[in-house]
């Protein structure tokens, strides 16, 4: 496995494509949901993608997606099943708040999933809500002011 890791972020249209990859591979072949539902209106141009590449190979990816003054959300975060467990993840939420950071944005949010809760914590988050359902997850909104 090559070893040299990189992260971009940006709006470019192969970082689309990169963030694509990755979620194809992860939330429609892994976990079964239905990729009408996984790539959705908020995948436009324009739209900020961090990715992690090994070599040519994006492994991991997240979005960021402005929801109103100095609010965004982190969505979309995934990794390659093999690429799991070696910081990936947390170096995507890094460039994605470093991003958010230099933009003006100061409160973070994520719909997390009650499974990745643990992780998200892990990186700073608090959870900011009730349990709840949606697209048949249960899931909990958590917040990091930056």
């Amino acid at each position: 496995m090559p070893s040299i890791e990189r992260t971009t972020i940006g709006s470019e249209e192969w970082q689309r494509a990169a963030s694509i990859y990755v979620r194809y591979k992860v939330f429609v072949l892994e976990r079964g949901i239905a990729k009408e539902g996984e790539f959705d209106q908020n995948d436009t141009e324009g739209r900020v993608y961090a990715n992690l590449f090994i070599g040519e190979e994006p492994v991991s990816t997240g979005r960021f997606l402005p929801v109103g003054p100095g609010q965004a959300r982190l969505t979309r975060i995934a990794t390659l099943p093999n690429f799991r467990g070696e910081g990936y993840g947390k170096m995507i939420i890094s460039s994605l708040e470093a991003y958010a950071r230099e933009a003006g944005f100061h409160q973070l949010n994520i719909h997390s999933e009650l499974t990745a809760k643990t992780f998200y914590e892990s990186v700073g988050y608090q959870a900011t809500s009730e349990v709840y359902q949606e697209d048949g997850e249960w899931c909990q909104t958590l917040t990091k002011f930056i």
